[in-house]
């Protein structure tokens, strides 16, 4: 992690690629294409197209179609659907009263800067590994972006038991307040012990009815029994330098959460992502159909 995260770059080429391609979205990050450079974007697109004879060996087509086929297919399913899920969470939670939203292993997320009027309310605070953090800031800069008097910055390494108090220590954090926390993304890459560490950490500085939404792979996902996409994201992420190391079935996931005074307030599995989340897109793509990721659950919880 010494580095700005491969994963997080393609994450944003992702969400840059669906908000050009197309008039009706799963997820509108108009910013996203903004924080990557020409040269970064074009790179991207060449390789993934290029790497269609490892996500879909039968392929047939120009590479143009190929890039398409491999972002719809294989890059855009997880990163769109758990970004609208938590987004769309927040909107309700804001609206019950949340007054902070805590957007952890930010990466190259643009909610700060695309902020709906109901958000102004909120205090929103980027924690993040230094160096993504760091390489994000500069992004921003060579945007002359104006940055938003209620976003809040703060370094942070999850493998580091003192990781709290650069949140705790922030001014403009409060822990007397309901918060909200977005924690997505992460749960692929932490131990099992240090994943379920975070949640807890979060859980004991935020009062009662503070939220927290994540994705995470099911209990198959490192199994034969694993969908072919998963497979291949469980391999390409090795290649990345970035390798998943946990998956988690529902019972456990449960009993993993009520040990740290969380309780499942909503939980969407793939069949339930696609038909809630990417509905209104797929009736308008007939010939570039979405499906959630394999393997790949959702969940809202929220503390006692």
């Amino acid at each position: 992690m010494g580095n700005k995260s491969l994963t997080a770059l393609v994450s944003a080429f992702s969400r840059a690629y669906h908000a050009e391609h197309n008039q009706i979205k799963i997820f509108d990050d108009q910013l996203a294409r903004q924080l990557l450079s020409d040269e970064e974007y074009e790179n991207i697109s060449s390789n993934m197209s290029q790497a269609i004879a490892f996500f879909q060996p039968e392929f047939v087509g120009s590479q143009e179609q190929a890039l398409r086929k491999v972002v719809d297919h294989q890059l855009s399913p997880s990163p769109l659907g758990r970004a609208t899920f938590a987004e769309q969470a927040l909107a309700v939670a804001a609206s019950l009263g949340t007054s902070q939203y805590l957007i952890f292993a930010a990466g190259y997320d643009t909610f700060a800067y695309r902020q709906p009027k109901w958000a102004t309310k909120l205090q929103i605070f980027e924690i993040d590994h230094p160096a993504t953090a760091t390489d994000k800031h500069r992004r921003i800069s060579d945007l002359h972006l104006d940055v938003p008097s209620n976003l809040h910055c703060i370094s942070a390494d999850f493998l580091d038991r003192d990781w709290q108090s650069g949140v705790i220590g922030c001014p403009a954090f409060d822990l007397s307040l309901i918060s909200f926390s977005s924690l997505l993304g992460i749960s692929y890459y932490l131990p099992k012990e240090v994943f379920k560490q975070v949640l807890s950490d979060i859980a004991s500085m935020l009062p009662s009815g503070s939220s927290i939404v994540f994705d995470y792979p099911d209990e198959k996902t490192f199994t034969s029994q694993a969908g072919e996409r998963a497979q291949k994201q469980v391999m390409m992420a090795a290649r990345a330098g970035e390798p998943m190391q946990a998956s988690y079935s529902y019972s456990e996931l449960e009993e993993m959460l009520e040990g740290v005074n969380l309780f499942i307030y909503q939980h969407l599995t793939p069949s339930k992502i696609t038909g809630q989340l990417y509905k209104e897109y797929n009736e308008s793509q007939p010939e570039h159909q979405m499906t959630a990721f394999d393997n790949v659950n959702y969940c809202l919880a929220v503390k006692r």
